[in-house]
């Protein structure tokens, strides 16, 4: 079984973090468009105003969390393929 090259997972590696922020951006434009939608519905605004700030800081833990899981995994791959001791 060939081993993978570095600039392989590095690429490998940049798309996933795309990926992530790209879901990142979508999932809090989602939160912002529906809490806009119901700002003048006084009740119901703060009850989305409120899932807002919880999703937001949700996607936000899980963003970073993914990224972090992402480094580590590439830093490992780097090791392998290159043979760092680190």
């Amino acid at each position: 079984m060939p081993s993978s090259s570095y600039s392989d997972i590095q690429r490998a590696v940049r798309v996933e973090k795309l990926r992530i922020w790209f879901a990142w951006v979508c999932g809090n434009f989602i939160l912002l468009a529906i809490a806009l939608a119901t700002q003048n519905i006084h009740i119901v605004s703060v009850i989305t105003q409120l899932l807002l700030v919880a999703g937001f800081l949700a996607l936000t833990v899980a963003l970073f969390r993914m990224t972090g899981a992402l480094n580590r995994r590439a830093l490992a791959a780097r090791r392998e393929v290159l043979g760092d001791d680190l």
